[in-house]
């Protein structure tokens, strides 16, 4: 399939389908609820493994020529960094579920009282189905879907700790870095680290497509939406440490679910951004989302590969988008 057509079934603002939060609310959602503020922050409270990444010159920017068109993928420019660390995996359940416990924080799934939920993954009561926005039927916005019940109230995360926290807002995940004395990492920073040190590569392992001589990383395949055949054996999450990490000990920068990052999103900053550690626009609508997920498929959304953008308001939540955090 050529961009053309890919940007005709998926489209600039394509987060594997997932719609802002606003178009949910004209099906009839409200909030209700209000967040706590978190306690004091400690470095020591966040359990997820580090990987340190050195200090740096490298290629931001598609090198493919499969970037979409309207994203921003290009134009391709150098990017310089100091070193950093950056967490090894996605933010798990047990550690978000530990963030919670300690603060009594209400995710703004909770607030608002609904997420996005994908069909195939629904677990919920007929009357808690709020509706499908216009342009994405296999997203229903769902009462009851957090991070604790990622397919809706007849779901749970048991046996889950291992897979990453969804259903978390940009919002959410800057009040969990706030409490772990944690950050988001920059959109640099991020395709830096997921890069491992491959010069211009595809993807974190190399230029091999995700499927070739067994999967790679955790994607959608079938006929989207509507079948998937499981191949790689996850419907929805993986664990986190699932495939192979990268050159950096990074684990599924791509695929599994899509992460946060810290930058307002602009499809035109490439055209302006600076040589030296970018932080993203200074204005913006939405963040920045990066790594695709397990939504993914080449015939509808191939944002799975190191230099894929991707955005979403700050508020929004799904089930397919988590995050990690970098050390301050």
């Amino acid at each position: 399939m050529n961009n053309a057509d890919e940007d005709k079934s998926c489209g600039p603002g394509c987060t594997c389908g997932a719609p802002a939060r606003d178009q949910f609310l004209t099906l009839g959602a409200t909030v209700t609820a209000s967040i706590p503020a978190p306690v004091a922050p400690s470095a020591d409270r966040h359990p997820i493994a580090q990987a340190e990444i050195p200090a740096g010159t490298f290629l931001m920017g598609d090198s493919s020529g499969d970037q979409n068109h309207g994203d921003g993928e290009t134009p391709r420019h150098e990017v310089t960094l100091p070193a950093f660390s950056i967490d090894a995996t996605a933010v798990t359940n047990d550690a978000f579920a530990a963030f919670i416990a300690a603060t009594g924080y209400l995710t703004e799934a909770e607030t608002f009282e609904f997420s996005a939920v994908f069909h195939l993954a629904l677990a919920a009561a007929e009357e808690d189905v709020l509706g499908q926005p216009p342009g994405t039927p296999w997203w229903f916005g769902v009462r009851g879907a957090d991070w604790a019940h990622p397919g809706g109230r007849e779901s749970s995360i048991d046996g889950l700790g291992d897979h990453p926290a969804v259903h978390v807002s940009w919002n959410d995940a800057v009040a969990y870095c706030e409490w772990a004395g944690r950050r988001l990492p920059t959109e640099a920073e991020w395709e830096y680290a997921s890069r491992g040190g491959l010069h211009a590569a595809k993807y974190p392992w190399g230029d091999d497509e995700v499927d070739a001589g067994g999967w790679r990383a955790n994607i959608f395949q079938g006929s989207f939406p509507r079948e998937n055949t499981l191949e790689d054996g996850f419907l929805t999450t993986a664990p986190v440490r699932s495939f192979q990490p990268n050159g950096f000990g990074l684990w599924q920068t791509v695929g599994n679910v899509w992460e946060w990052c810290a930058d307002w999103y602009d499809p035109t900053y490439y055209e302006r951004s600076p040589g030296a550690a970018p932080k993203g626009a200074e204005v913006g609508n939405s963040r920045v989302l990066r790594g695709g997920s397990y939504l993914c498929h080449i015939s509808y959304c191939n944002r799975y590969r190191n230099s894929a953008r991707s955005q979403n308001t700050p508020d929004s939540s799904m089930g397919n988008a988590g995050f990690r955090t970098v050390g301050l």
